[in-house]
């Protein structure tokens, strides 16, 4: 192994120096972490507080400095390898939690020979000494950053493994059916044709309805991740900043009687049942000569544009005009909601024809009426419909693996369906494997002659 003259780091990924941070927020609290990974952690807590607590036992300690000098007291926490987070030696100095008792601390440790960790080391080498696989070190970030407790549950769960379980399970079973494929490649002259067999393209189409479901929630899970972004437009005075401000429960955005009152757009995010929303208000659309309205509805424009959903409202007093059917053709209809309002005003109104297929919804923003029904058809349209139980979090990259990963199947199913060709089905697997590999980690070696003779008694 080749090292690096500045940091000891192998080329090979590697790492054998010791590093050192603080795990808690910037700012004053109650307690900070110092926390400390590697083959000297042990070493370097020793000189700053004489001995070292037993593993996983709290140990009450004074932390002094080079001359010896109290820096401060508290909690001293040392986990061996490889039973720590990070499967390396751990330590834990738990100390009060002012940044200029933390940053002493640090520079303590630093000065005892440990280096300034790099932005999310730990979890890496956590993940390098498989502690856990790429999507749980992932999950890691998702669960601190989760903006509904949903999103927490589901991060949860993939930090977990339920995620990493389903493409596992997947994994093997292609391989497993590659093996089989491999066997009828290597073993030609038997007098079983595997290709033939019907249980190889009935095991195949199982695991295509595999990787579907797992897309599927996948999916679902970029979703719960992620959000939806979902924008309020309309003409000037149709009700927007009061639907906003109903949506958020709060008031968020001014609402008047005249027209043009928001000149900009005003963006929040709200938790509809665990859906993380960004809900943007927008200025009224309209014909302008005023330049800074101009510039609001622009941007309003801009905003539809980049909207996953958007809910166009419409005035019943005045009813649908020749604008609004103008402005609606210029929406997509797969992602409007046409929101009718002030039905309180109203209570026989029946809705005009728009011109377009879009769903329609009637409300009164003033009186709460219909908001229920908004909010559902949020979360139906973001396809999040049922509980959240058995969800998990995912990410885009997670999503263009399976693609590719159902793609390949499909490949191999035609290529032993249609055309008996064992080496192309195989190739097909293995590439599968491959892109599902790349979610947890790992990529499949190619070491099926061995597995072959242990799994089979072929050539008796």
């Amino acid at each position: 192994m080749v090292y690096h003259p500045q940091t000891d780091r192998g080329i090979d990924g590697g790492d054998t120096d010791t590093i050192a941070a603080i795990s808690t927020p910037a700012g004053v609290g109650g307690i900070g972490i110092v926390r400390l990974s590697g083959p000297d952690s042990a070493a370097i807590a020793a000189r700053l507080s004489s001995s070292v607590p037993a593993p996983r036992n709290a140990g009450y300690r004074i932390f002094c400095d080079a001359e010896g000098g109290e820096i401060d007291r508290g909690i001293l926490l040392y986990f061996p390898a490889p039973n720590s987070y990070t499967g390396e030696d751990v330590v834990e100095f738990q100390c009060h939690g002012g940044p200029v008792v933390l940053g002493m601390i640090l520079a303590r440790v630093l000065e005892l020979g440990a280096r300034t960790a790099e932005p999310g080391e730990f979890t890496r080498r956590a993940f390098l000494n498989s502690k856990m696989d790429l999507a749980q070190a992932e999950a890691v970030v998702d669960l601190i950053n989760s903006s509904t407790e949903t999103a927490a549950r589901c991060a949860l769960r993939s930090l977990k493994g339920d995620f990493s379980d389903k493409v596992s399970r997947i994994m093997d079973q292609l391989q497993n059916l590659r093996i089989y494929v491999e066997s009828a490649i290597d073993f030609p002259d038997e007098e079983i044709d595997f290709l033939d067999d019907q249980q190889l393209i009935t095991s195949v189409v199982g695991i295509r309805s595999e990787i579907a479901a797992l897309l599927d929630a996948a999916e679902r899970g970029k979703v719960m991740r992620e959000g939806i972004e979902v924008v309020i437009a309309g003409l000037p005075n149709a009700g927007k900043s009061s639907l906003l401000n109903q949506l958020a429960g709060l008031e968020r955005s001014i609402v008047t009687p005249y027209a043009g009152t928001t000149r900009d757009t005003v963006d929040l995010v709200i938790d509809i049942e665990g859906l993380a929303v960004g809900i943007t208000d927008t200025a009224g659309l309209r014909v302008s000569d005023n330049p800074v309205e101009q510039e609001g509805i622009s941007r309003a424009w801009q905003s539809i544009s980049d909207a996953d959903l958007v809910l166009y409202l419409i005035d019943i007093t005045q009813d649908i005009s020749d604008t609004d059917r103008e402005y609606l053709g210029k929406i997509e209809e797969s992602k409007l909601l046409i929101v009718w309002n002030k039905i309180d005003l109203d209570d026989s109104f029946v809705p005009s024809p728009t011109g377009c297929q879009a769903d329609e919804v009637t409300i009164s923003a003033k009186n709460v009426l219909g908001i229920d029904a908004i909010r559902s058809h949020i979360r139906v349209f973001a396809g999040i419909t049922a509980s959240d139980e058995g969800m998990f979090l995912a990410r885009r990259r997670h999503l263009e693996a399976i693609e590719n990963a159902q793609r390949y199947v499909v490949s191999a199913h035609a290529a032993l369906s249609e055309n008996q060709s064992g080496e192309l089905a195989a190739q097909d697997l293995r590439d599968a494997m491959d892109e599902l590999g790349k979610i947890v980690g790992t990529r499949s070696a190619d070491e099926l002659l061995g597995e072959i003779f242990a799994t089979f008694c072929i050539g008796k």
